[in-house]
Formats: structure tokens, sequence, C-alpha cells
């Protein structure tokens, strides 16, 4: 689980402990190539002063769509290499994680929930909880047929 929580701390992190250097330098070199790009670090400050107009106007939705894939890629790929995801179907609850906080982000500029816009940061992470949750359940559903 160590290398999954670097992982989580930076992109390519677990794969540096994981023995794998160029893979997890690749890994750094391309979460800063998209960070800078989409202007994220600005978009997260923004969020956590509130200031959520600002974050959406700072933010390169272009570039930052590639985040949700490279971020869950590398956690994914940090806990498989730690022989800890070696089980059948172990992925999908990253996968499901990724695809929906992209959709999480396509809406966070327009989707309002109980009342509140919550932009390119804070909106993406809430749908992670429904990605991981269903991403375990077709695993287990996936388990039980196969």
């Amino acid at each position: 689980m160590e290398k999954l929580f670097w992982s989580i701390a930076l992109p390519g992190f677990g794969q540096l402990l994981n023995g794998k250097y160029i893979k997890g330098i690749l890994l750094i070199a391309l979460e800063f190539m998209i960070n800078v790009q989409a202007n994220f670090n600005e978009a997260i400050l923004y969020s956590f002063q509130g200031d959520i107009q600002t974050a959406i106007a700072q933010t390169n939705y272009g570039w930052l769509m590639f985040y949700p894939c490279l971020y869950f890629f590398a956690m994914w790929d940090a806990f498989k290499d730690a022989d800890e995801g070696r089980s059948r179907f172990a992925f999908l609850p990253f996968v499901f994680s990724a695809y929906f906080v992209t959709v999480g982000l396509i809406y966070s500029k327009t989707l309002t929930l109980f009342g509140m816009l919550f932009g390119p940061v804070w909106l993406p992470i809430l749908f992670v909880i429904p990605g991981v949750l269903i991403g375990f359940i077709v695993k287990k559903i996936m388990l039980y047929v196969t």
C-alpha cells in the first residue's frame, strides 16, 4: 500500500519505489507537463480559496483532461508492481475512477450539487467515490461470473 499512497502524492513516486526508474521519471515528467499546461496548480489554489469562477477561468481543460487517466494509471501500476494488485480484475476500480473523474471534469464548469458549483478540482474529486464503488461492484460481478 505504501507505493500506492506515494503514487497518490505524485504520479511516478510509486514506480521509483518499485525500482521502475524510467517509468517513474516518465510519469513524473508527464505529470509536470500536464500540470503546467493545464494551469492546475492555479486552479487548486483558487479552489482552496473558494474562488471557483477564477479556478474555472484559469484551467486549460484541453490539457487537464489527460490528468485523471495518467493519475489513476500511475496508482494502479504502482499497486500492481508492488504485488498487491495481481488479483484478477484489480484494475477495475482504478479504471472506473479515471472515467468518473474525467466525466466530473467535463461537467465541472456547469454542474452544481446542492446549489454549489464545485469547479475543476472539487467536482472531479467527488466523482472518485462513485467510480471506486462501481469499479468494486463490477470487479465482484466479474469474479463471480468467471
